[in-house]
């Protein structure tokens, strides 16, 4: 469900454009109101969605999830904690779905340069980087044997 920006609330704040994680969402240079360049490539991850101060970028919902003539909003609702979906129907009913915000906090994750480089062993490994320690667990678990190395 690609987004879409209500030019009568989009104030040209930018706040879309820093967060969007493929660079879709940009500012019109002339009304300074921002616009999705190509709603086919939306990672649909709606971070432009819940970050908007004005609650100006709405979702463009599929027919399968709600049927033509709908209405989709998604807020962020840092307050209470959630995410909170409506669908608005042709014939004026309202489903409102909500969810817990499980992000991380802004500024909560370490930058690469806060680790050190990782040395020859660490590239052969076929763990991620900084497993497990990054987890907060001792060790990751294994479908091997007790006699078996990994």
């Amino acid at each position: 469900m690609p987004t879409y920006t209500d030019m009568t609330r989009c104030d040209g704040c930018g706040e879309c454009v820093d967060i969007c994680p493929s660079d879709i969402m940009h500012i019109d240079p002339v009304y300074r109101r921002s616009y999705n360049v190509e709603p086919n490539f939306c990672w649909e991850c709606y971070s432009c969605v819940k970050y908007c101060p004005q609650h100006a970028i709405d979702v463009r919902g599929y027919a399968d999830f709600a049927p033509l003539g709908h209405k989709v909003r998604v807020r962020r609702d840092v307050d209470k904690g959630v995410i909170a979906w409506k669908i608005r129907y042709r014939d004026g009913r309202e489903k409102a779905f909500s969810f817990p915000i499980r992000t991380t906090a802004w500024g909560s994750i370490r930058p690469p340069a806060d680790y050190a480089p990782p040395g020859r062993h660490e590239l052969d490994s076929p763990l991620l980087a900084h497993e497990p320690e990054a987890l907060n667990i001792a060790a990751l678990p294994s479908l091997s044997t007790p006699n078996e190395k990994v």
